[in-house]
């Protein structure tokens, strides 16, 4: 047995998938298969009760995923104190993105981050902000971009954007001229929603109950592009943050300011408190915190000229 055999249990375990799990380590399901038999043989146990398709883990596999948990962690530890320690500008990250911001925002930071430290190599996982919390919460992510507020008792953070939401309207619609709108207003409007692991779809379900009404939605999509399509084509009404209106088309969808209450999109980085990060993660963190105060303080220093 050794740390790839621990990896594999760990991630099948998981995603209750060894299908799901050999996509997600980028190897072949024969190979993983073939891994946790080898091991399950080892041990002399069976870690992992199949039924057809279905799996899930035995009694003996649920006490190999607490070890097999603490033994990785310890083992990322000691590999990244390690390096540190031989002052290796290398190392991988692993880094969870909404993605309303991961495409516009971070490539930029990236590319810049790459250009000084060209050994640090990426894993970019898009999920809403409630999978990346969980993912950098169980140790799978080691950096995550979420939609605050976090859970400051595990988390150590940053805000990277502080903005509300915007109500997207089509051209015809009977509040497509009004300068603002209060979201009691919308109480019959068919809603365009993201799916339930964003954040903001809990968010927006709330303010609306505390404005007396339950939002009739009538559609959930991931992407952000999607909602303000359906809405160009006159088939419901979307809340969007405004970074991302600024990006949409005028002549196909209205955009007007949301109020009493306004609901805000305040996006933040996250890592754990008691996790020894890399370098490679420390150094992003801080690329990353340089890069925002710079293009925050531009329009100021812009503006003194």
């Amino acid at each position: 047995m050794d740390i790839r055999h621990l990896t594999y249990f760990l991630e099948v375990a998981r995603l209750k998938s060894f299908t799901k799990a050999a996509q997600s380590l980028y190897i072949s399901q024969p190979t993983i298969s073939k891994m946790i038999k080898n091991l399950e043989e080892e041990l002399g146990i069976e870690l992992f009760y199949r039924r057809g398709r279905q799996i899930e883990l035995t009694d003996a596999g649920q006490s190999m995923y607490v070890q097999a948990q603490e033994i990785t962690k310890s083992f990322q530890n000691l590999t990244s104190e390690l390096n540190d320690l031989m002052d290796v500008k290398k190392g991988h990250v692993r880094i969870g993105l909404p993605p309303m911001i991961g495409s516009g925002f971070f490539p930029k930071v990236i590319g810049d981050f790459r250009d000084k430290y060209p050994n640090v190599t990426f894993q970019l996982v898009e999920h809403g902000s409630v999978k990346v919390q969980e993912g950098v919460e169980d140790g799978s992510l080691d950096i995550g971009v979420v939609v605050l507020p976090a859970k400051e008792e595990i988390f150590h953070s940053f805000t990277i954007v502080k903005e509300n939401l915007m109500l997207v309207v089509h051209p015809s619609h009977r509040f497509s001229d009004a300068e603002e709108i209060e979201l009691n207003q919308l109480s019959e409007e068919p809603f365009i929603f993201f799916r339930e692991d964003f954040v903001l779809h809990e968010r927006i379900i709330t303010s609306c109950l505390k404005a007396g009404f339950q939002p009739n939605v009538i559609y959930e999509t991931s992407q952000w592009d999607f909602i303000s399509e359906m809405v160009s084509a006159n088939l419901g009404i979307g809340l969007l943050p405004e970074r991302i209106c600024r990006d949409l088309d005028p002549e196909r969808v209205k955009i007007i300011p949301l109020v009493r209450p306004s609901i805000p999109w305040h996006i933040a980085v996250i890592w754990r408190k008691d996790r020894y990060l890399s370098f490679a993660a420390r150094a992003w963190i801080d690329h990353t915190k340089s890069y925002i105060w710079s293009a925050n303080s531009k329009p100021e220093r812009d503006e003194a000229k």
